[in-house]
């Protein structure tokens, strides 16, 4: 009988797998040319995630205590549209597991999440050449914001 995939919100012992999950992430912005640093890690994970501050919180897609994929977010707000709105940080599901609706199950769950949390929107980044990500994600129903970007400011190290 086949394991139904079960959703739950990430803990500190999912570390290893979100670890090992985000490297096959970065691998594959890498092969589209993404030049960014890929930093994240189990340490991270752990320190940014968890504790008396945390700045994400996440979900898991689990089947027999192997983890399929993840989705961390934050909240932030829109002053546009004068409402809370959920950020997709990441969303990731293992590569020997795609085409399985795992992908969508996480997005619904966020949705729902978000829901309950007041937000009128989720909101987030798709590297301008990684299409599968564009693709699964217009599929899902998503709008493409063609008139803003971002930027960023580093900030000098203290």
């Amino acid at each position: 009988m086949l394991q139904p995939i079960h959703i739950r919100s990430i803990q500190p012992q999912d570390a290893t797998q979100i670890e090992k999950l985000y490297g096959q992430s970065a691998d594959h912005l890498r092969a589209l040319g993404d030049n960014s640093n890929f930093l994240f890690d189990a340490s991270s994970y752990l320190q940014n995630g968890f504790g008396e501050s945390p700045v994400f919180s996440g979900i898991v897609a689990e089947k027999e205590n192997t983890l399929l994929g993840y989705l961390l977010y934050s909240y932030t707000y829109d002053t546009d549209a004068a409402s809370k709105v959920m950020f997709v940080l990441d969303l990731l599901v293992d590569q020997n597991q795609r085409q399985q609706g795992i992908g969508r199950a996480l997005m619904q769950e966020a949705k729902n999440i978000a829901k309950n949390q007041g937000c009128k929107d989720l909101f987030w980044a798709v590297y301008k050449y990684n299409t599968l990500a564009e693709n699964f994600y217009t599929n899902l129903g998503a709008k493409k914001i063609n008139d803003i970007f971002f930027m960023t400011l580093p900030l000098d190290p203290t």
